[in-house]
């Protein structure tokens, strides 16, 4: 591995697992697959943890499909549009652009993504929150703004703005 990958596998995976992708998933809360069609099967959901989460994200064919995933896992989130829980990009793009290049940004930086990120979770309120509503439609009305917004605020809060007063009512495109 390299560094990074030696990193990234410090965090996600302390107890050293090693083996096959079934190996990691026993007795896992959250999948997070961002891999190929089809590399998981109910079977392999019923050996994690009790209502697991699964984010089967290749697309178009994902890691598992949700109907199969959804018999034995509490969430479960997909990049297809045919689905509940659909995680696009497409909810952080255009507003993280637009809030950056509104401040004249020097770049987009860690605070920005977190900002678009929490932005984006706020759209769902607490009365929509359930299983199969946890991340907005790409087509929630104000979601782009509100990105938009927050990422320009956390560019001028961490320094990156070079333009410190934008007109926030202007967000309504």
């Amino acid at each position: 591995m390299n560094p990074a990958q030696e990193k990234y596998a410090a965090k996600t995976n302390p107890e050293g697992v090693t083996g096959t992708l079934r190996d990691a998933l026993r007795g896992a809360d959250v999948f997070l697959g961002v891999s190929g069609p089809r590399v998981v099967n109910g079977e392999d959901i019923k050996l994690m943890a009790r209502d697991p989460i699964i984010f089967a994200l290749a697309n178009p064919d994902p890691e598992i499909m949700p109907e199969e995933a959804m018999a034995h896992a509490r969430v479960v989130a997909t990049g297809r549009s045919d689905y509940p829980n659909q995680i696009n990009n497409v909810l952080a793009f255009p507003g993280i652009f637009r809030g950056a290049l509104d401040v004249y940004a020097r770049q987009i930086n860690e605070e920005m993504k977190l900002a678009a990120a929490y932005a984006i979770a706020q759209l769902v309120t607490p009365d929509a929150l359930s299983e199969e509503y946890i991340i907005p439609s790409v087509f929630h009305p104000g979601g782009a703004q509100a990105v938009a917004r927050a990422v320009a605020k956390a560019a001028q809060t961490t320094g990156v703005a070079r333009q410190l007063r934008v007109d926030y009512a202007h967000y309504n495109f």
